[in-house]
């Protein structure tokens, strides 16, 4: 059975939000891509903690390159890139079956290039908030669950 949903980290730099990630995609069902470079090693301690024991039910791939992802995933695909900067909330598009969720750099974000290949995201935040961002972690989980909140009422 082919995966409901796709999360991709492009160039995630810090284990545990990768971990975590995992963690989410093991319960949820949607396959993992990580997109290389990566900023740790996938042996990294805090990343397979992170991960708890689940890292056994992931349908994870690897991918060298943006450009090698996007040819694995052929198909008619939506893909979503979520950035702080956009102005389309997530609430705001509807969700399909085999859709892709591209999560950026944690410290830098998915690139204009790569936003420019796909539709930009928000979740948003506050106008007067103190910080200019959420967790990685927290936006997946927040837009994987609202995806498969609206696939689930499709059935």
């Amino acid at each position: 059975m082919s995966p409901s949903l796709h999360i991709v980290l492009v160039e995630p730099e810090i284990p545990p939000n990768t971990g975590n990630i995992a963690r989410l995609c093991g319960c949820t069902g949607a396959a993992l891509h990580l997109v290389h470079p990566l900023g740790f090693s996938v042996d990294d301690r805090s990343l397979k903690r992170a991960g708890l024991d689940y890292w056994q039910y992931l349908d994870v791939t690897h991918h060298d390159s943006w450009q090698q992802l996007r040819s694995s995933l052929d198909g008619n695909r939506n893909w979503y890139g979520m950035s702080s900067k956009a102005s389309t909330s997530f609430w705001d598009v509807t969700y399909s079956h085999g859709d892709v969720l591209v999560f950026g750099p944690e410290t830098r974000g998915l690139s204009a290039a790569i936003l420019a290949e796909i539709q930009p995201l928000t979740v948003p935040m506050r106008a007067d908030a103190p910080v200019r961002s959420l967790n990685l972690a927290t936006v997946c989980g927040i837009t994987l669950f609202e995806a498969l909140r609206q696939l689930k009422a499709d059935h």
